[in-house]
């Protein structure tokens, strides 16, 4: 059974690759480009599976990040992929993902010291 440490450092990975795939690219060109897209889409479906597999005593120890909302996200990819609205994953690349990325690995230095 993984442990949530591993899944904290999965959440990680994962905002740094989708932050490695959009550095260089706009808007327009990430809702032209389907690789890309779908290379950012998997990584926010590893994000919400990571917390969704998260504790509830870990998730209310660090009631800023909204888990929720990011679950929500992860499911919204999963299961609604011919409605995405790219707009809508393009603003969460670039503005909650590198939130999230800070907020993760701060718990993961409090919870989880070196």
């Amino acid at each position: 059974m993984r442990r949530e440490r591993q899944f904290l450092e999965d959440i990680v990975s994962a905002a740094d690759a989708i932050a490695a795939f959009i550095e260089n690219e706009t808007s327009d060109s990430f809702e032209e480009h389907q690789m890309l897209r779908s290379a950012v889409v998997h990584e926010l479906t590893v994000v919400g599976e990571a917390v969704a597999h998260l504790s509830q005593e870990l998730r209310l120890r660090h009631p800023s990040v909204p888990w929720q909302d990011i679950k929500g996200l992860g499911n919204i990819v999963i299961h609604n992929y011919f409605g995405i609205d790219w707009a809508e994953v393009w603003r969460a690349a670039k503005r909650d993902v590198p939130v999230l990325r800070n907020q993760v690995a701060a718990i993961l230095q409090a919870e989880f010291p070196a």
